[in-house]
């Protein structure tokens, strides 16, 4: 057993001792279909603290031939899978940490040379009776080996793109080790599987990707790999049961990535450490300064500063998925930033609808904390007044609350292009932010005949609040708003919910410039 050569599965033994180990080895059921065909080539992109190391690790410790490790999985899901004695301990893995070998080298060069000696000094030293054709050849010490011992590699690649991302700028080097990538592995039948992780996916220079032969598994196409670099919904609802943590919070905290209509995916890193400390906060991101995100939120793009804002007040934006060269260096338009940010995990990419959203409470204090130390003030002071807002609404102060939903859309013109109901949403959204520490937030809410624009429902511990129905009207009256919401009946749709309710209408006349609001408190009971 070596460090590179089937480094055994100590740490993949590490991680089951967790306190909160969650099942993902039928990861191993999805690579074995994989192993020795076509598709044998896999690069999953994920951010930090995403769980993808430990999925590297566990397919050490099952491919690699040196231990028997059959035992290490007999209480998990995978051990029930036909696959599973077809392929266990039958390969030889090379497991290649490449920030370790790019922190001990000055230059890709050095790295490249430093990755090639390394293996064939494991492979001679496992093999002592192996006759090389050409000891200095590395391609050609591969092929041996494989000859040798009639075993394929399984290759896994960790922190594959640290190179891309730690030299930005280093186009040459970028494509010696890219050049170095695909010779290695493209086209030989020693690979079995060759399986890379990162953050990036993988670079492309016009529209090819520079290693074309791996299908790639990212934040913005998950793909069949989706389940197992995150938790589900139904894996943390459970972790919550069993750790006496109020789910709802955990949901409010940490959900938003991977999101359609069946699959929601949280931030494995948050979770456990919310799990372990008993408390909810921001964990994950302090795996990443907030500088990264004020880097690449204040680039100078003319519509840039105006999709954040949207994005922090809790809508969606739609983009191009197209410009982006998958590097931290190039960018062509506002939505090539918004794809990095997807990627480095500050947004979730929405595939259904083309758009990206700040996926959670976690992440949102991020882009604030960074907002904080630009000329962001508008949003800000909107931010910090939000709470009075809410207050008048509460009071049925309807005078207040059009007076200070005003000064947030005058204060904030410049950035909003204010023209439509979509950017009404905004404004209202951006101006109610401290809603968030109160309420579970719904747009589009299917309620009675149709859909209300806003539903804000009280979070269990703040069910002395009421619930808020809200409908927003564009140059016409905030009465007509008032009276769309009992013809079509919206509150119908809460009748689970037992307690008060506000229906909050919201008009904004383009020609006046002003904002005209009526708040009515609304009885279930009688409407029953």
């Amino acid at each position: 057993m070596g460090d590179i050569l089937n480094p055994g599965y100590e740490k993949f033994k590490i991680s089951l001792g967790s306190e909160n180990y969650v099942d993902k080895t039928m990861l191993l059921r999805e690579t074995n279909t994989l192993y020795n065909t076509e598709r044998r080539f896999i690069c999953v992109s994920r951010p930090r603290r995403f769980g993808k190391t430990m999925g590297a690790n566990m397919l050490a410790a099952y491919y690699g031939s040196y231990v028997d490790s059959k035992k290490l999985f007999e209480n998990f899901k995978i051990v029930n899978d036909t696959s599973f004695e077809t392929y266990l301990n039958q390969s030889n893995v090379l497991m290649v940490n490449i920030q370790e070998f790019l922190s001990l080298s000055s230059t890709v060069e050095e790295m490249i040379g430093f990755i090639k000696t390394s293996i064939t000094d494991e492979i001679a030293e496992a093999y002592p009776d192996l006759k090389f054709k050409a000891i200095d050849n590395f391609i050609q010490v591969m092929k041996d080996t494989y000859r040798f011992t009639g075993k394929p590699f399984v290759i896994l690649i960790d922190e594959w793109d640290c190179l891309l991302r730690e030299n930005k700028e280093d186009v040459d080097g970028h494509k010696d080790y890219l050049d170095f990538l695909r010779l290695w592995l493209k086209d030989q039948v020693y690979v079995g599987l060759a399986y890379m992780t990162g953050i990036l996916p993988i670079k492309k220079y016009g529209t090819q990707s520079a290693l074309n032969m791996f299908k790639e598994y990212s934040m913005t196409l998950p793909g069949r790999f989706q389940q197992f670099f995150g938790f589900t919904s139904f894996e943390v609802e459970q972790l919550c049961r069993e750790n006496s943590m109020d789910f709802s919070e955990m949901k409010n905290w940490y959900n938003g990535y991977f999101v359609d209509s069946e699959q929601a995916i949280y931030n494995p890193k948050s979770v456990i450490s919310a799990l372990e400390d008993k408390k909810f906060s921001n964990y994950w991101s302090k795996t990443e300064t907030f500088e990264t995100l004020r880097d690449y939120i204040q680039f100078d793009f003319d519509d840039l500063r105006e999709k954040i804002t949207i994005l922090l007040s809790g809508n969606a934006v739609r983009i191009e998925n197209e410009t982006f060269v998958n590097d931290m260096t190039t960018f062509y338009s506002s939505d090539d930033i918004l794809i990095l940010l997807v990627h480095l995990g500050y947004l979730a990419y929405y595939s259904e609808t083309e758009s990206v959203i700040i996926p959670n409470e976690e992440v949102k204090l991020e882009f604030v904390k960074s907002m904080k130390t630009l000329n962001w003030d508008n949003v800000i002071s909107a931010i910090k007044d939000s709470t009075a807002l809410l207050n008048a609404i509460w009071d049925l102060d309807c005078e207040s609350v059009a007076s200070n939903l005003e000064k947030v859309h005058q204060e904030n013109t410049a950035i909003l292009n204010y023209n439509d109901e979509n950017a009404l949403s905004a404004i209202i959204s951006l101006a109610l932010y401290a809603a968030k520490d109160y309420y579970t937030i719904i747009r589009e809410f299917p309620a009675g005949k149709g859909f209300s624009d806003l539903v804000f429902i009280p979070r269990k511990k703040h069910l002395d609040k009421p619930a808020l129905v809200v409908e927003l009207k564009w140059n016409k009256t905030a009465k007509s708003a008032i009276d769309q919401i009992k013809k079509k009946n919206y509150p119908a749709a809460l009748d689970e919910y037992q307690g008060s309710l506000l229906l909050v209408a919201v008009n904004y006349d383009k020609k006046t410039k002003k904002h005209d609001c009526i708040i009515e408190s609304y009885n279930k009971a009688k409407d029953n």
